[in-house]
């Protein structure tokens, strides 16, 4: 940016000529997850009734009980979500990204704003937050006054929060765990083979939740019935779906333990296991605590897995949000609403302070 300001550059051609082609992996990267996650998107569509894939697949399956249409349905918006991955891998393309030599780093300089763009700045922030947060909390506490104390005296309420919480630490403890191996093969071992494994997972979890669910329900019917709606297949969707979200910030943690205090731990005798145990785990704690916490946040707010695949009477604060807001019944879906945000403040707390130590703020 120095260089070509210094060579007479306005600052609009150094934005467009050299800031924003740095920036292609960063927006990239951010339309593939809003791509991947409206194809996926299913509650959104069905309040507003846009008919969406996710919504025809549902529809299908459950008012007439077709398998085979839900299927083909299901295996388009597949083709759609991979036709996405390639596109944006081709966006890409073959440019470095990454400076040449060591360099020194410098203290950025501010760019002091009149008082007409700073007011006009900050006034699109504050709108910005307004529509993303003011209006739902203020709809949602209007809905709350309305309700009064009894909306809160209803047992489907806390038998609710009770399965989301139990969903919730179950699918993260079962997925973080089953990430751990993955991770450390792929950090200490980076082969092919583990390479491939771990891509898998990735691939899984970017096609929409619904179709991970017809791909069990399917695969449970035909072949393992006494599966079928059972905890055993809706923790397997979870682990399916999620499994990135724990692998990430382990391998991020794993990376970050030197492999010779490992070696070390089995130089005293202690066997591989354990010295992955008592050394490695613990070094990579703080990042299977933030992967837990971004899978249990997942598991509390998933629905269209959850409502294919639960057993008869699950019912969880997402389900029952979405069963009561397709009635129409916005007073008695305000206090699912409302404990949603409250069991994930805490969560996001943690996220929040994991993400300031890795910057090291």
């Amino acid at each position: 940016e120095d260089v070509a300001a210094s060579l007479g550059t306005p600052p609009w051609k150094v934005f467009f000529r050299v800031v924003l082609p740095q920036l292609r992996l960063a927006i990239c990267g951010g339309a593939l997850l809003v791509a991947l996650h409206l194809l996926a998107e299913y509650g959104l569509y069905v309040m507003i009734r846009f008919d969406t894939f996710t919504t025809a697949i549902y529809d299908q399956f459950q008012s007439t009980f077709s398998g085979p249409a839900a299927n083909m349905l299901a295996g388009v918006l597949a083709l759609c979500c991979l036709a996405i991955l390639l596109l944006e891998s081709a966006s890409r393309g073959k440019a470095r990204y990454a400076r040449i030599g060591a360099g020194a780093a410098r203290e950025q300089k501010r760019l002091v704003l009149g008082k007409g763009a700073a007011f006009g700045a900050q006034l699109l922030l504050l709108l910005l937050v307004m529509l993303a947060m003011g209006v739902p909390l203020l709809v949602l506490c209007r809905w709350l006054w309305l309700g009064g104390i009894d909306n809160w005296l209803h047992a489907d309420l806390w038998h609710s929060l009770r399965q989301t919480l139990l969903l919730g630490a179950g699918g993260a403890l079962l997925t973080t765990v089953c990430a751990i191996p993955i991770a450390w093969l792929g950090v200490r071992y980076p082969r092919p083979l583990f390479r491939l494994l771990e891509g898998c997972n990735y691939i899984t979890s970017s096609l929409p939740g619904i179709v991970t669910a017809l791909a069990l329900v399917t695969v449970t019917i035909h072949y393992a019935r006494p599966v079928y709606q059972t905890e055993v297949t809706l923790f397997l969707a979870y682990l399916l779906m999620f499994m990135p979200r724990a692998l990430i910030n382990l391998r991020a943690g794993i990376a970050q333990a030197p492999v010779e205090l490992e070696n070390v731990a089995r130089s005293l005798g202690r066997s591989p296991a354990r010295a992955l145990w008592s050394i490695t785990m613990r070094l990579a704690a703080p990042g299977a605590a933030a992967g837990a916490a971004l899978v249990f946040l997942g598991v509390s707010n998933e629905l269209t897995a959850t409502l294919l695949l639960s057993p008869l009477g699950t019912r969880t604060l997402s389900t029952g949000f979405w069963a009561l807001t397709s009635e129409i019944d916005y007073v008695a879906a305000a206090p699912y609403a409302l404990l949603m945000i409250v069991i994930s403040l805490p969560l996001t707390a943690v996220l929040y302070m994991q993400s300031k130590k890795m910057a090291g703020l």
